[in-house]
């Protein structure tokens, strides 16, 4: 059994979605202690027991801790298997990283999975519906995952009742893919997304961002959220190359000006084009499991991004805890950039 500190490196909940994601799709066994002992509230939350449960229903694991607040569980999965789920989160928690802990088996499993999650889809603390859908799966979709999204309801903080549908149809085998330079094309697009407030909020969020970039008004949508659960507003950047589509994301907040929540997008994406690097921190984070699944199975894939989070630092402990695969990380001093190469043992 693989015994885990849930304290080790940034000390939240990425440690726990790894390691439910890497044991159910490599059938070992897990402990986890101190789990989230960096956060002000440690242990589960109601996102974080969820996503255990949804690990183990889709590896018929048999599990202990599973509790709101539980700061210990043991995982023993069993073979992965696709078909229906249905998991609701109950909260605004997000239901976006939910999926991402369960994806990864249900993208190696024998048979296509559709899979219904209920919660946050758009929460500040986690990466939005939009970036899984846009930015991820399509790079999931380069290495042979099928996949689409279905978007029931739209979810933000603090109402929740969100609700998505991911069909998966999975690969035994998984193709590699290496990022590693940029293109030289690229185009923007703008999407403001308002719930139970003024569409004008939206409208001035994207007006704000015209204003700065001169981008051609085709660029720039505001979408009204119909039957809404709550209040909410996002605004999204997405930086489309062929090889890449990043997506940066600004959340409104009461008492904070529309213009404000623009401007600090429009920082985050030029910032990213400024690095000159193909990948993005957030999209790095995630592209790290895939890629050392592909490298266990002989397939080596290599990308290029920023200087790497605590969090993507933290994900890499993890996958060496338990891949047997090689990991080779060369930062490039002059130019700031890090690249991660993916390869199989000698």
């Amino acid at each position: 059994m693989i015994e885990i500190d849930g304290s080790q490196g940034e000390g939240g909940g990425q440690i726990l979605r790894s390691s439910l994601a890497l044991a159910a799709v490599t059938k070992q066994p897990i402990r986890i202690v101190n789990i989230r002992s960096g956060r002000r509230k440690p242990g589960l939350m109601r996102q974080h027991l969820t996503s255990v449960r949804a690990a183990g229903a889709v590896c018929n694991a048999v599990i202990e801790g599973d509790a709101i607040g539980s700061q210990s569980i043991t995982f023993e999965p069993n073979e992965s298997r696709g078909g229906e789920f249905d998991f609701k989160v109950g909260t605004a928690g997000s239901a976006v990283l939910v999926a991402q802990t369960v994806l990864p088996a249900l993208m190696l499993a024998d048979h296509p999975s559709q899979v219904t999650f209920e919660g946050g889809t758009h929460n500040p603390a986690a990466p939005p519906l939009d970036f899984f859908r846009d930015s991820f799966l399509p790079q999931l979709a380069k290495m042979g995952v099928a996949s689409e999204i279905e978007v029931k309801a739209y979810g933000f903080y603090p109402a929740g009742g969100g609700k998505f549908q991911l069909n998966i149809t999975p690969c035994r085998t998984l193709e590699a893919v290496t990022l590693i330079e940029c293109d030289e094309k690229a185009s923007p697009r703008v999407t403001a997304l308002v719930s139970a407030i003024p569409k004008s909020v939206g409208q001035r969020e994207c007006d704000t961002i015209r204003r700065k970039t001169n981008w051609d008004a085709d660029c720039f949508h505001v979408h009204e959220v119909s039957q809404p659960r709550g209040p909410g507003n996002v605004v999204m950047i997405q930086w489309s190359t062929p090889s890449v589509t990043e997506t940066f994301t600004g959340f409104g907040k009461v008492g904070v000006k529309a213009e404000h929540i623009a401007r600090g997008v429009l920082r985050q994406t030029r910032a990213h084009i400024a690095r000159a690097v193909p990948v993005g921190e957030h999209l790095a984070d995630q592209l790290m499991l895939p890629m050392g699944l592909a490298a266990m199975q002989g397939r080596t894939s290599e990308f290029r991004s920023g200087p790497l989070t605590l969090h993507s630092k933290t994900h890499l402990d993890v996958l060496r805890l338990f891949l047997d695969i090689q990991l080779d990380v060369q930062e490039d001093d002059e130019s700031g950039s890090v690249t991660i190469r993916f390869g199989p043992q000698d």
